[in-house]
């Protein structure tokens, strides 16, 4: 997911230096909401990884 969002922050440059206002301020929005998502992914797996089940008795 962190490719994605870079992917789409680069598209958002190139478009910015080329001059597509429109296509960077979407691929800008892409790129933001995929790297929230990361983040918020990253930190759940980062929390539920650290606990261990309770064994059946």
């Amino acid at each position: 997911m962190l490719r994605w969002a870079i992917a789409f922050l680069l598209i958002a440059l190139v478009a910015a230096i080329l001059g597509f206002t429109a296509l960077e301020g979407t691929a800008m929005w892409a790129a933001k909401i995929t790297f929230v998502v990361f983040v918020i992914l990253f930190v759940v797996s980062l929390v539920f990884n650290g606990r261990t089940p309770k064994a059946l008795t």
